[in-house]
């Protein structure tokens, strides 16, 4: 609003000054209608930002007024400069243009009919108005231009600001669920083991106080390993740099296949291809799947047998987990967080998850890891 009124006091200063002085120069009294034209003039930057279009034209009309009332001439361009500044900057190049062509031929047309020197007239006041009304419109188009430019930096700093806020979002949220399934895995696989161990120890208490001692060992070694992991994740989440690996691979198998075995399941392992090393997001996702798979049968199958089979292929390494347990009464809830959470590690390396009971017995989970996630 102030930078109006300025504009406005600077029309009226100027076409006033302009008036005065072409008056001194035919040395006549001044008009006050004249000057009230330049009043009218400048109050029209006040309309300017809400009516661009309706100022300039106005402008332009009372201008051609002005002149028919035969006022003291002053000048074409510098009047409505200011509207023809203004419509530009206000987004309607066109109607400036416009206005500013029709003026000038109209002008030129009325003052050639009136015997005006040619020379003088296209050589020095149409090519002198015609370079002022240009400027002032270039000006005004040039500010919209800048500050649409500026209005589409801060729209893109604020649309990359608030991605960044979804990705920070995402990625918080991709590490919650894995926190979710590393502890869901290691938890019920442990809490099965101790469960079953303490069972053992509970019924063989007095009659044979050296497997209840081995079972309270087994389960005593148990709980060492999930504080030991869950240290290790702890230390990993606060960034600590522990060097206890949080997410342990297929080299730690065997401790899955003697928890087990201690548990009272009878596990065999074969393995075909040749084995490689795995990267170190496929090898934790293996593992979680065996121990998950294993923790299952511990809990809900009531197998005695589990056979787990370990396929390299050129791009992928296959799993199968099969027991010889109940089948389709294996889970109460097929669709469990344990189920959920091995789909939800294969998803993310774009890998395949089959868990369903098997035709002639038992439970089988098979899962497809590829090697490059």
């Amino acid at each position: 609003m102030a930078f109006d009124i300025g504009l406005g006091m600077l029309v009226l200063v100027v076409v006033g000054t302009a008036i005065t002085a072409n008056v001194e120069v035919q040395g006549s009294s001044p008009s006050p209608a004249a000057y009230a034209f330049g009043a009218l003039l400048g109050s029209l930057m006040l309309l300017r930002r809400r009516w661009p279009v309706g100022t300039l034209l106005v402008t332009a009309v009372a201008l051609v007024i002005y002149y028919m009332l035969d006022y003291p001439p002053v000048g074409l361009a510098v009047p409505v400069a200011a509207a023809l500044y203004s419509a530009a900057e206000q987004g309607r190049p066109y109607w400036a243009v416009g206005t500013a062509t029709t003026l000038l031929l109209t002008s030129t047309a009325v003052r050639i009919h009136e015997g005006d020197d040619l020379a003088y007239l296209l050589g020095f006041e149409f090519a002198g108005s015609a370079g002022l009304m240009a400027t002032v419109i270039a000006l005004g188009d040039g500010v919209r231009s800048r500050r649409n430019w500026r209005a589409e930096l801060d729209k893109q700093a604020r649309a990359a600001e608030l991605e960044r806020e979804r990705e920070a979002a995402r990625k918080v949220e991709q590490e919650r669920l894995r926190i979710a399934r590393d502890l869901h895995d290691l938890l019920a696989h442990t809490v099965s083991i101790i469960s079953l161990h303490t069972d053992v120890a509970r019924e063989a208490l007095r009659d044979d106080p050296d497997t209840a001692q081995r079972s309270l060992t087994k389960a005593r070694s148990a709980c060492s390993d999930v504080g030991r992991e869950l240290r290790a994740t702890l230390g990993a989440l606060r960034g600590s740099g522990s060097d206890e690996a949080p997410a342990p691979g297929l080299d730690r198998l065997g401790e899955l296949v003697d928890t087990a075995t201690a548990a009272g399941l009878q596990v065999r392992v074969h393995t075909t291809g040749t084995p490689a090393p795995l990267p170190a997001i496929s090898d934790a996702t293996a593992y979680r799947v065996v121990q998950e798979a294993l923790s299952n049968v511990l809990r809900h199958a009531d197998a005695r047998t589990v056979q787990i089979e370990l396929d390299y292929r050129e791009d992928a390494v296959v799993l199968r987990i099969e027991d010889d347990g109940r089948g389709a009464g294996q889970q109460p809830d097929p669709a469990g967080w344990g189920i959920i959470g091995m789909r939800e590690r294969l998803a993310l390396l774009g890998g395949e998850l089959r868990a369903q009971p098997r035709p002639d017995g038992g439970f089988l989970v098979q899962a497809r890891i590829p090697e490059q996630p």
